[in-house]
């Protein structure tokens, strides 16, 4: 399992990162605090902070797939700071 914080502040941002994760066939939750909801869930999403970066996890061990996540979510990656 991978973790990285991702910023979802946009209804756009949103659509477009379930858009992208629901390509793969494995699971992604989205972190915030003590909720833990399904990444690929518009609606699920939309019940967290969104003013605030997000813990992703990927539920993958393959390093391969990890990669090919990492790609497609870019874009959503917040920097460290």
């Amino acid at each position: 399992m991978k973790t990285v914080k991702v910023s979802l502040n946009t209804i756009e941002k949103v659509k477009s990162f379930v858009n992208a994760i629901t390509k793969f066939d494995y699971d992604f939750d989205l972190v915030s605090g003590r909720y833990v909801i399904d990444a690929k869930s518009i609606m699920g999403i939309f019940s967290l902070d969104l003013g605030q970066p997000i813990d992703l996890n990927i539920h993958s061990d393959n390093a391969a797939e990890v990669e090919a996540v990492m790609d497609v979510i870019a874009p959503f990656i917040c920097e460290e700071k």
